[in-house]
């Protein structure tokens, strides 16, 4: 089935969900108001009475998912699409029970109209809405995994950016792509494939190459160095093409910080702002880690003596693995980790944790799947050294190696160190990428907000057996 008509059917098919779901969470708020006596009897719930109710609240939830983009087969994270649907169902809720009472009060309802069974209707819809479009999410992937809807795509690139979403796109069938191949840039490409995908031209033929690979998708993934002239030429070439195109951005540009216009002698000029936060936001962000800190301490104690008990007896050394990294502006503090690995893994120097690694110990293996070795640092945020969310803090000496070969690398530390981040949740940790590192942390600092954070946290919480990287 082509990608177009497989969309038509999933959005028809989440559609439908929704008005199942909706319809089913007012028949059983209905139920709910005649069986629990409370605050109050219910008087007056026969069927007839709110018979009439239920196609408005299920039209009224319906049309205000639907002008909410809830309907748009966009990947967003499950934390977004839940405060989409909690506030489209709050709004519909409330506009079904206004339509109500100005076409059905004087002439069905009446006065008895129960206000409990509004606020069990809308709980309900919440509670089962979402259940439904989880539901129709699994169903989506099985689909497109069986072949449903998927698209054959063109990767342009040959660089680690070209890598970086080919991993992506390999790792995440469910996405719905199949490779068509690769395109080089130039002529004379030495690679005659990248991660098992064949190089089958140069973009030179790129409008031949999209004809006989027959792909729905060019995505343009160039080195943040590629001149311009050299991307606009290749989109005017695929654009001939009749495909889709997706040109990943050049982050290190379109992050020069926050600008605001302004004019010096009725010259227009752009200032480039401070990132750091000031004032009442970097009083509310460390407002928020002494008291998430405080909380986290008193609450996980007994898991973190459990852990203290389990690394001591199975292998000897300390419990915690206390290490200089560099926090915020640049200056060193001790991180505290419970210890993951034998007490002589670092004897011969530092090195990076990879997967499988020998050094780990079997408590170790499972801390650091599930992130549990980092705990202690709730007493580095309470103490000031660390943020519960911002940039991963980084040893002295792989700072000096990285800002003399990283644009903009030493921007990150104009925040505290985060316990998470907003790439290790895109799964930037461990041996990846610091570049690709680096522009998710400056991404982060510079559109920072409270909500934000709740949101990497909820993402950790929800990556705590499923963690990408984690080893």
């Amino acid at each position: 089935m082509k990608a177009e008509h497989a969309n038509r059917l999933f959005i028809a098919l989440l559609v439908v969900t929704d008005i199942l779901m909706a319809g089913l969470a007012f028949v059983l708020a209905y139920i709910l108001r005649q069986t629990i006596p409370w605050p109050a009897p219910s008087e007056g719930m026969g069927t007839a009475l709110y018979l009439p109710m239920l196609p408005i609240h299920t039209i009224s939830l319906i049309l205000v998912l639907f002008f909410a983009r809830q309907y748009r087969l966009t990947q967003v994270s499950r934390v977004d699409e839940f405060i989409g649907i909690v506030t489209a169902i709050t709004i519909g809720s409330l506009m079904g029970v206004a339509v109500a009472s100005l076409l059905l009060r004087d002439f069905v309802i009446g006065p008895s109209y129960s206000r409990v069974m509004v606020l069990y209707a809308w709980a309900l819809s919440i509670l089962l809405i979402t259940f439904g479009r989880l539901f129709n999410s699994w169903l989506r992937k099985r689909l497109i995994r069986s072949g449903w809807g998927r698209r054959r795509v063109l990767i342009v690139g040959t660089g680690d950016v070209a890598r970086m979403i080919l991993q992506k796109l390999l790792w995440v069938p469910e996405l719905g792509y199949d490779l068509a191949g690769i395109v080089s840039l130039h002529e004379n490409e030495p690679l005659s494939s990248l991660l098992g995908v064949p190089v089958v031209g140069n973009a030179a033929h790129m409008s031949d190459i999209i004809q006989t690979r027959q792909a729905d998708e060019v995505i343009i993934a160039l080195p943040d160095e590629t001149p311009h002239r050299d991307i606009l030429w290749l989109i005017s070439e695929c654009e001939r093409g009749r495909v889709t195109i997706r040109v990943y951005p050049d982050l290190f540009q379109i992050m020069a910080g926050p600008v605001g216009i302004g004019e010096l002698g009725g010259i227009p000029v752009l200032t480039v702002r401070d990132i750091a936060l000031t004032g009442w936001r970097r009083v509310a962000k460390r407002g928020m880690d002494i008291v998430g800190s405080a909380v986290g301490l008193v609450l996980l104690s007994p898991l973190m003596m459990l852990i203290a008990l389990l690394i001591k007896l199975e292998s000897p050394g300390p419990v915690f693995y206390i290490q200089e990294r560099m926090g915020l502006d640049a200056r060193p503090f001790p991180i505290i980790k419970f210890r993951s690995m034998r007490a002589d893994a670092e004897k011969s120097g530092p090195g990076w944790t990879r997967e499988n690694d020998p050094r780990r110990t079997k408590i170790g293996t499972f801390l650091r799947a599930t992130n549990l070795d980092e705990l202690p640092q709730f007493i580095n945020v309470l103490l000031g050294y660390m943020s519960l969310v911002g940039p991963r803090p980084e040893r002295p000496v792989y700072v000096e190696q990285f800002r003399r070969s990283i644009p903009r690398y030493m921007d990150r530390h104009r925040e505290r160190a985060g316990m998470t981040g907003w790439a290790q949740v895109n799964g930037y940790r461990g041996d990846t990428s610091i570049i690709e590192r680096t522009k998710y942390d400056l991404w982060y600092i510079e559109n920072w907000s409270l909500w934000l954070d709740i949101k990497i946290i909820l993402r950790t919480i929800l990556q705590i057996f499923h963690s990408p990287n984690a080893y």
